[in-house]
């Protein structure tokens, strides 16, 4: 489908599911003094630079709009949500993030080609709200605007140290942006893919990154999946780049249901955030739990649903999703939602527990 953190502090944490070992590759590029963000006006956005936006949270103190005492949804229990609205016309379109460890600072991506980077204001264990927040345009390989060669969609997004991976699904292509040489300021390099990713369907292409960390035998694999790219079977396809066994596999598709996001958890389960819609059932979102060691060249991968939601409960278009674990060892989820830059659809963060 259609289609958030001061610079420095943010580079002291790595992002949650990577190894510790990323976070002194991310402080290192707190060495480079960059000048302050200017303050942004409802329509301005700098061509280059990076602009101070406020955005404002309104609660959602319950998740069931039928039974707002209702707090257990599958393997997932609510703990927090906001809606999102920002003066600032470059805000929505939020298709991922990614948090560090303690689920205060965050880099977020919109599918117009924009960084979105800021802290999430706590209360205890709710969220109340998003402070530092900046945006700044993706920067391709020329240092321009990635939008100003037609690339659009910027979908899905990963963390490697100081590296950036962040998938472009009409235009098929992965850029890599080492923030350690400047922030949302770096430029992007273009990733090779395999030639079946290249060639995905309009629209229909990757949706989810995920970078596998040291400790794991697909450690250094970045896991591609497309949204509904579909092989012969009706399977959904996904590759491996990059690692010692790169390769293409596919993930069984069951119920309509279409690829949002992923993350992998400190356990080793990847989790799929999924989406399905239609005019006479509305919109559903559901969450698989699989194994990552299922993940291998020519596999077809599946697992069961954690979670389903539907329009009695608040969504919207849920698109990105990532974990972070607390000090008292509680597994938190964050699912963001893209609004289209619609009227009639909402930005919405939302944070549940995940019940082991």
């Amino acid at each position: 489908m259609r289609d958030l953190v001061s610079r420095r502090r943010f580079l002291k944490y790595s992002a949650a599911g990577l190894s510790v070992s990323a976070v002194p590759s991310l402080a290192r590029a707190q060495t480079a003094v960059q000048p302050p963000p200017k303050q942004a006006t409802p329509g301005e956005f700098s061509v280059t630079a990076p602009v101070s936006i406020e955005v404002n949270a309104r609660p959602l103190p319950s998740f069931d709009t039928r039974d707002r005492s209702h707090v257990r949804f599958g393997s997932l229990e609510y703990r927090s949500g906001l809606i999102l609205t920002s003066r600032f016309r470059g805000f929505g379109g939020l298709s991922g993030l990614r948090l560090d460890a303690k689920g205060e600072r965050f880099i977020a991506i919109s599918d117009k080609g924009s960084w979105f980077t800021g802290r999430i204001v706590y209360k205890g264990r709710e969220m109340t709200g998003l402070d530092d927040v900046e945006a700044s345009p993706m920067l391709g390989p020329d240092g321009k605007p990635i939008t100003s060669r037609g690339w659009f969609d910027s979908e899905s997004i990963a963390l490697d140290g100081s590296m950036v991976y962040v998938g472009l699904e009409r235009v098929n292509q992965l850029l890599r942006f080492d923030f350690a040489k400047g922030f949302t300021r770096a430029t992007g390099e273009v990733v090779p893919l395999p030639p079946t990713a290249r060639k995905l369907p309009f629209n229909k292409g990757l949706e989810a990154l995920v970078m596998v960390p040291k400790g794991f035998a697909l450690a250094g694999t970045l896991l591609a999946i497309s949204e509904r790219g579909l092989d012969a079977q009706g399977n959904i396809l996904a590759f491996m780049v990059g690692g010692k066994t790169p390769g293409q596999f596919t993930v069984r598709r069951t119920d309509n249901f279409d690829i949002s996001d992923a993350v992998l958890l400190p356990s080793g389960d990847l989790l799929l955030l999924e989406r399905k819609f239609s005019l006479l059932g509305g919109i559903g979102i559901r969450i698989r739990r699989i194994p990552l060691a299922s993940v291998a060249p020519g596999a077809v991968i599946d697992g069961p649903a954690i979670f389903n939601a539907d329009l009695g409960h608040e969504i919207d278009n849920m698109e990105g999703i990532d974990a972070h674990v607390t000090p008292e060892g509680e597994t938190v989820l964050t699912l963001v939602s893209d609004d289209n830059f619609s009227m009639i659809q909402r930005n919405l963060l939302l944070q549940f527990t995940l019940v082991e």
